[in-house]
């Protein structure tokens, strides 16, 4: 066999191998690799180089090697989901760098992480005075996951005591221009009810490049042609503002008429759809 094609067929076992192996033992991104995953996945994309262009070497032994490592990778990822030690022995763990606003030196030290490094990291959490943090953390992966205090959080709907409506997580029931069913089906929905929607705005189901529904039914669609404007969903404000309507109409029969029974059935009616409101209206925001 020629030199040219033994290695166009080694590597083409690289490739595959590596990918199943990336399948079996890879499950996050290679920035949150600890120093044993990220040496471990170097030597293997080692083994598989050497064994995919260097005819001299036995195709078995590359095997055995590459057998050998997944076998230790394997064997250490079992170990360490039984044994806290180990994991952290492995993998290493997070240790605290801020507390209450202060930076402990002593930690940084073991860890042989600078002060620049700390702030770099800080700046990419948006963090610039290291007195706003309240506790901070130096992951094994050398990100540092950071607490501001309470007084430098961001406000959120539940510290403003405002109630806000449960949300899923939409459905891509158009993607690269084509019907996604499951996802349709998956929000209670089907194709005749989206070439429906699309009619509305004029829009060919041909034209889609991705379409999403959300937990509340309303859809957005982005075309191929990005010259095209979309119109923004309208049916919640639609619905808000009926309701609204409604509830102001009562208000002003109570009003106009003389009629003390109708008054104050237009009345309870005014005011029950005034709680119907208030209900409805986190949801239609």
């Amino acid at each position: 066999m020629p030199g040219w094609v033994e290695i166009i067929l080694r590597s083409m076992v690289a490739f595959l191998v590596l990918l199943v192996a990336a399948k079996l033992f890879v499950k996050k991104s290679v920035a949150h690799f600890s120093f044993f995953e990220a040496t471990t996945m170097l030597i293997i994309g080692v083994i598989l180089a050497i064994g995919s262009f260097h005819i001299g070497v036995p195709v078995g032994y590359s095997i055995i090697a590459l057998i050998t490592w997944l076998t230790v990778v394997g064997l250490v990822n079992y170990i360490s989901l039984k044994s806290v030690s180990f994991r952290n022995f492995i993998h290493g763990k997070g240790i605290p760098v801020i507390k209450d606003g202060k930076i402990l030196e002593d930690n940084l030290k073991k860890e042989r992480y600078t002060t620049d490094d700390l702030l770099k990291q800080l700046r990419t959490k948006n963090v610039f005075k290291v007195a706003d943090v309240e506790f901070a953390v130096l992951e094994s992966s050398g990100d540092i996951n950071v607490l501001l205090k309470k007084e430098n959080q961001p406000l959120t709907a539940k510290d403003m005591l405002i109630p806000v409506a449960p949300t899923k997580e939409p459905q891509t029931v158009v993607m690269d221009g084509k019907i996604m069913d499951e996802a349709l089906s998956t929000v209670g929905l089907n194709r005749g009810w989206l070439e429906g929607e699309l009619e509305k705005i004029g829009v060919a189901i041909e034209n889609v490049f991705l379409a999403q529904v959300d937990s509340f039914g309303e859809l957005t669609i982005d075309l191929f042609d990005d010259k095209i404007k979309v119109p923004e969903p309208k049916e919640k404000p639609l619905l808000l503002a009926s309701i609204k309507k409604v509830q102001a109409d009562l208000e002003i029969f109570s009003f106009q008429t003389d009629n003390k029974q109708a008054k104050d059935l237009f009345a309870n009616c005014a005011s029950e759809m005034d709680e119907v409101l208030k209900r409805v209206t986190k949801y239609l925001h």
